[in-house]
């Protein structure tokens, strides 16, 4: 689009993440803007799995994550032989799910990101109902194949966003970028104990 930027026309299939189930087919047009900015998408989706069934799944999920004997706590997840042990699979799931909103951020045309592996993860023990983890997220950088560790802070209640905040450093370890200063954001400060990094 001359003036604009690149406009692409996607149909795709999705999958559920744990069961590797078909979950619908999407339709979606993505356009990156000449000037460096996030991508700007727009998407519809048919689903074939029920949304009651997936609200169900999140509220197991979020009970058994709130009713730890003590927060929990990992590192190298999955391991050298791309292991991940079942007590330590839903902290995996929150940070894939986490880390995609930093990947869309970060993603331009030719620059794409995978989650390579969480380094380190921290369960908040919250006076509240929220559910909080700090992360320590490697991202694969493509084309380049370089791993950009990222720091980020995740929240979550069912049936609400993942709120995440996260700051990212090159491989020279200096800061590079942040999730800004809007609402889940890494600029904004909280007076609770363990919420600033």
């Amino acid at each position: 689009i001359p003036d604009s930027g690149h406009k692409y026309y996607l149909q795709f299939s999705t999958e559920d993440y744990r069961t590797g189930e078909n979950a619908g087919n999407c339709l979606a047009t993505v356009l990156y803007p000449k000037k460096k900015s996030t991508p700007v998408v727009s998407i519809k989706c048919s689903h074939t799995t029920d949304q009651k069934e997936i609200q169900e799944e999140d509220n197991r999920l979020y009970e058994r994550l709130r009713h730890q004997a003590k927060p929990i706590t990992g590192n190298n997840i999955p391991d050298s032989h791309g292991n991940i042990e079942p007590a330590l699979e839903p902290v995996w799931a929150l940070a894939v799910a986490g880390s995609s909103s930093i990947m869309w951020e970060k993603s331009v045309e030719n620059l794409g990101y995978s989650l390579a592996q969480v380094k380190l993860v921290q369960q908040w023990v919250r006076k509240d109902d929220l559910i909080e983890f700090d992360y320590t997220v490697l991202l694969h950088e493509m084309p380049t194949q370089e791993i950009i560790p990222c720091h980020m802070r995740l929240t979550w209640l069912p049936a609400r966003p993942l709120k995440v905040k996260h700051f990212c450093t090159s491989h020279n370890h200096r800061l590079e970028d942040g999730s800004g200063v809007e609402s889940g954001s890494a600029a904004g400060f909280s007076d609770e104990k363990g919420a600033n990094f």
